[in-house]
């Protein structure tokens, strides 16, 4: 290669890591400002039937590419969410066509492994070293999110593999749906509220939901503990 060639490719990348550095932030409160409408507006409005489910899918799609715009600049995550991109469609089109433990794990492991790698490139941005800013507390919040989230994937997951393994949960196709039901009992769950009219009845079921309310409980602390230490570390600087 010339060196001409050789300058003006790290010159791009030199443009490209500038660019993501400038636009990740401001990624994170998108990301935010997404999932707060699809989970506290859309998702229980889809339920009720006052907005349509294409609306939802949009919403979902436009969360996807702007995971992709965050996590683009690691190769390894970046290509987890594109997996799980493929793989959840698949597998929700494959489960219609043949509903089967196979095809319900293969849709629910695309959503969960695009959870996942989004989650460890916001926690990287969230607890790595440097200034607190705001947006670097919404990417905080964003996490707590996801972890909320992937609980209900695999409560999801639960509902269909195990009948009955929650109590008081409203049938699929029925009024609000299961998958709203599920998705407030996973906050509840998180947050501790448990107001305890959906209730786990397997023993999974009872200990995954113990594990998302100390997960609920740590978090925060952990959360604050290192937010104050980097702002001390930070003022000390020269």
């Amino acid at each position: 290669m010339r060196p001409s060639s050789t300058m003006s490719l790290a010159a791009w990348r030199g443009r490209v890591k500038e660019w993501h550095q400038i636009t990740r932030e401001p990624g994170l409160t998108v990301l935010l400002v997404l999932e707060s409408i699809m989970i506290f507006l859309v998702v229980p409005l889809t339920a009720m039937g006052v907005l349509p489910s294409t609306v939802l899918a949009t919403l979902f799609l436009v969360l996807v590419l702007t995971i992709l715009a965050v996590t683009w600049h690691s190769p390894v995550a970046a290509i987890a969410v594109f997996i799980a991109v493929l793989l959840s469609p698949f597998g929700t089109l494959l489960w219609r066509e043949d509903p089967s433990p196979a095809t319900q794990w293969l849709s629910a492991g695309g959503r969960m492994l695009a959870i996942v790698a989004l989650s460890i490139v916001v926690a990287r941005v969230v607890f790595g070293p440097g200034r607190v800013t705001l947006h670097r507390v919404q990417g905080a919040i964003v996490l707590y999110l996801n972890f909320a989230l992937f609980f209900f994937i695999i409560y999801r997951l639960m509902e269909v593999l195990v009948p009955d393994a929650f109590s008081n949960l409203p049938h699929s196709g029925s009024e609000y749906g299961s998958g709203a039901a599920l998705l407030y009992f996973s906050f509840s769950t998180l947050t501790t509220l448990g107001y305890g009219d959906i209730t786990p009845v397997h023993p999974l079921a009872r200990s995954l939901a113990n594990l998302e309310g100390v997960i609920g409980q740590l978090y925060p602390a952990t959360l604050l503990a290192r937010l104050v230490s980097l702002e001390i570390v930070h003022r000390r600087q020269p």
